[in-house]
């Protein structure tokens, strides 16, 4: 019995103490996306029409946000969680018919084009290097690829969704001159024959206090996919802000 409260006392310590060292982090973003530079389209894969949405239609500045929380723990251990809603549109002409999902849509037919790929990641990353004033670090992430594609017009409406498991690489740099001021570059990353996805981030941040930091910089969502279904590869811009709670 004596040795039991003792292993229970133990483990009851253990955890307390993990918890006192661990941090919580919060990283709000949001900004603007200017454009894509390119969005290339054709479902299905054999058989379709391939169009590029950012050049043979129109689109509009578009507001996005992010959500992340994020754990530390034993100082080098992260977890991360994220939330990236995504939704463009596009609208205008075609030059010529279009073969979508089994539909055809007209040239000269004004068209309404909505993109969707919302991602939801857990992530879990090894700080390697927390020397001076670098923290590098790597790890895994595990993303569900939550994507449709919508075409409509007056006279149709078709949609194709996917919805999908990515494992990806996840990697973090920064190099910190001093208390306040932090260069950061991280994303996910992975290439393959089947496609490829890259989420990536390079900006700066302040830290305002123990607690509050903002950041800013620039971002690219770039990738695809390339089989018997669906070929779709895109490049997103973002002009990214955003604040960075720890408690």
């Amino acid at each position: 019995m004596k040795t039991y409260s003792k292993i229970v006392a133990l483990v009851l310590f253990t955890c307390v103490f993990t918890i006192s060292k661990a941090q919580f982090r919060l990283d709000l973003e949001g900004g603007i996306i200017p454009g894509t530079s390119y969005n290339r389209v054709r479902i299905p894969s054999i058989g379709g029409t391939q169009v590029n949405l950012s050049k043979d239609l129109n689109s509009n500045n578009k507001v996005f946000y992010r959500i992340r929380l994020g754990y530390t723990f034993a100082k080098r251990h992260n977890i991360l969680l994220l939330y990236a809603p995504l939704t463009l549109k596009y609208n205008g002409s075609f030059d010529r018919n279009i073969n979508f999902n089994g539909q055809n849509f007209a040239s000269n037919t004004p068209v309404d084009v909505f993109y969707k790929f919302n991602s939801y990641r857990l992530t879990y990353r090894y700080n390697f290097i927390e020397q001076g004033r670098w923290q590098v670090g790597a790890g895994l992430t595990a993303k569900i690829r939550d994507a449709d594609i919508r075409f409509k017009n007056e006279f149709l409406d078709t949609h194709y969704d996917n919805v999908g498991f990515v494992p990806i690489i996840n990697f973090y740099a920064r190099y910190k001159p001093n208390y306040h001021w932090s260069f950061i570059v991280e994303g996910d990353a992975l290439a393959a024959k089947q496609g490829r996805a890259e989420d990536i981030f390079a900006g700066t941040s302040y830290q305002i206090n123990s607690s509050l930091g903002i950041k800013l910089g620039y971002r690219v969502l770039e990738g695809g996919a390339d089989n018997d279904k669906i070929y779709n590869f895109n490049w997103v811009n973002y002009i990214s802000a955003g604040i960075l709670v720890s408690l």
